[in-house]
């Protein structure tokens, strides 16, 4: 890996990548709790916030939509994807080349699912090898969503498979790898740890309340983290802008979840 607190994926050091790949990744029942997120213009103009580093989202809605945004977003291109449709071992498709990403879509930042642990781990292992040597030769960061599953895994969130999966973005070459959050501040300083000096993020997931996000996200920013990478817990929301004033807070500003709640009873 190489240092990339300058580059456009991170500010001030820190990154929070606003994820939309979900259309490809789990299908329109995402879109339903807000049915306005389901159009990809309402989230590229929520990732006009400053508080958003980097917009992910895969080939087809970046060809469509980031023409109108170029100067206001980062885009994050998602290279791989498979729809929650597939019923066989953990694998993930590649829907797109680096070469296209940058040269066309104007990619600042590529991302690439690795699933360890899948009978497919080989073969994947193989494909961002091949994706992150051609990202360094346009010389920008790799971010891995590193998600371990398989037939063969029995607990993919236990602490020890987090770190093993963070550390196997550090081993393939990954600038950021993205993982589920392993249930504690000790168990995330550990996954910190391990992948030292690439950067952590943890996965936003499932939405949950204000408060308990805000302050996963504060424990996850105390163990060393590099920041967040969020899709569901922030376009789901009826005031994603305002949560997202939140999340600067606790993310750039070092505020502690009540103090980025502080003034809202609603969110409180």
């Amino acid at each position: 890996m190489r240092p990339i607190d300058d580059a456009p994926l991170t500010r001030d050091g820190k990154v929070l990548v606003l994820a939309y790949d979900h259309g490809i990744e789990h299908g329109p029942v995402d879109f339903e709790p807000q049915p306005e997120s389901a159009n990809p213009e309402h989230v590229f103009d929520v990732a006009t916030h400053p508080a958003v580093t980097s917009l992910a989202v895969g080939k087809g809605v970046a060809e469509a939509y980031y023409p109108s945004y170029d100067d206001e977003v980062s885009l994050l291109s998602k290279l791989n994807g498979t729809s929650n449709l597939w019923m066989g071992e953990p694998d993930s498709a590649v829907n797109c080349s680096v070469e296209y990403a940058v040269e066309e879509l104007g990619a600042e930042a590529v991302g690439f699912t690795v699933y360890g642990g899948s009978n497919h781990e080989v073969e994947m292992f193989e494909e961002f090898r091949e994706i992150q040597e051609e990202a360094r030769s346009y010389d920008v960061p790799v971010v891995m969503w590193s998600y371990p599953r398989g037939q063969g895994l029995k607990d993919d969130t236990s602490e020890s498979t987090i770190a093993y999966a963070a550390r196997l973005g550090l081993e393939l070459g990954a600038d950021v790898t993205k993982v589920k959050y392993p249930g504690s501040q000790d168990a995330m300083e550990h996954v910190c740890d391990v992948a030292n000096p690439a950067k952590v993020l943890m996965s936003g997931g499932s939405k949950t309340s204000d408060r308990a996000f805000l302050e996963q996200v504060e424990a996850v920013m105390d163990a060393g983290a590099g920041g967040l990478a969020v899709g569901r817990n922030v376009f789901q929301r009826e005031n994603p802008h305002e949560f997202l004033d939140a999340l600067e807070q606790v993310i750039f500003e070092g505020a502690s979840a009540d103090e980025a709640l502080r003034g809202s009873p609603a969110r409180a």
